[in-house]
């Protein structure tokens, strides 16, 4: 990969495909951007709205409408197409079904073009997908990504800097697990200005007041669903999230993101996607790091797995 000829790929052109698109375009990160849809106009529409909009951005990006040929050179493709979410129902996994089919057309589609990048896989439920995208693909685990936990982290980060009136990049706190509702956080390895997370809840109680570690989780699982129910999808957050990953790929950046990863071994488990922090570089999951966590922590982590392995199981 060189940054000269960079091309990313696209696959699927909802508000969060298009919004992830206009994200990368605006920050400059890659030459070319190629984005499919099954409704071929729409994926002509998006951009030549985009390449229009280059017009006043520091880089000339080309953006262009395609197929799955345009895969065969493209250093990452990211899936965003998944079925509806079913009315009335706030679980991802219900997804499941509907779309195992989508996305193993789609995978099977980009590996015929003789594709050999990196997949970010956003579509919900974004672990199940990750895993059959790994599966389908036949690709090294390490050129699989799924977006994971990394917008419930910032969004863990952006409560707890509210409280206490803070910049959100002061917060380091990672949210691990299944994207969904078992998902878990490590509050033993979360800081705010090198503090401990807890050391701060408990040193400003009036501050504080009624949250507690298990309400801010509750409160992260939540929020999606919150913007979700207001304005019948989210967007914004989880564009900017797959941005900063592929932007760690394409920079070669070396940054620590909570990705879902296939997990060989790591905190006692096997054959998995789900979040955990892990080193992003060029050469997609570089490296998974191990936190030590306490051990109401690893236990939370284990009740994720056993919830995503279930279903994996049924899969295969």
């Amino acid at each position: 990969m060189s940054f000269k000829d960079s091309k990313v790929v696209i696959v699927g052109l909802g508000n969060v495909g298009a919004t992830t698109a206009y994200s990368i375009i605006n920050q400059g990160l890659c030459e070319e951007i190629v984005l499919i849809d099954i409704n071929k106009e729409k994926a002509y529409g998006e951009a030549l709205d985009m390449q229009q909009s280059v017009y006043f951005m520091n880089r000339n990006i080309k953006v262009k409408a395609g197929d799955y040929s345009d895969c065969k050179d493209a250093d990452v493709v990211i899936i965003t197409a998944s079925a509806p979410m079913p009315k009335d129902s706030h679980d991802r996994l219900q997804m499941l079904a509907p779309s195992i089919k989508i996305i193993k057309s789609i995978v099977s589609s980009t590996m015929a073009s003789g594709f050999n990048g990196i997949f970010i896989v956003v579509s919900n439920p974004v672990d199940i997908m990750s895993y059959i995208t790994w599966k389908e693909s036949g690709l090294p685990k390490n050129q699989v990504i799924g977006s994971g936990t990394t917008l419930d982290s910032a969004r863990l980060s952006c409560r707890l800097a509210d409280m206490y009136h803070l910049d959100a990049k002061s917060v380091s706190a990672y949210v691990c697990g299944e994207h969904g509702d078992s998902e878990m956080v490590t509050w033993s390895s979360a800081t705010i200005g090198g503090k401990s997370v807890e050391d701060v809840l408990k040193d400003n109680a009036e501050r504080t007041k009624d949250a507690t570690k298990e309400t801010l989780r509750h409160a992260v699982i939540e929020d999606g669903w919150q913007i979700f129910n207001r304005k019948g999808n989210t967007c914004y957050g989880i564009a900017a999230a797959t941005t900063a990953i592929v932007k760690s790929i394409l920079f070669n950046e070396n940054r620590i993101y909570p990705v879902s990863v296939h997990l060989d071994g790591q905190y006692g488990m096997n054959d998995i996607f789900l979040s955990v922090p892990t080193i992003i570089d060029k050469t997609g999951a570089k490296e998974i790091v191990e936190i030590n966590m306490k051990e109401d922590e690893q236990k939370a982590l284990e009740e994720s797995y056993k919830v995503l392995k279930d279903f994996c199981q049924q899969l295969d």
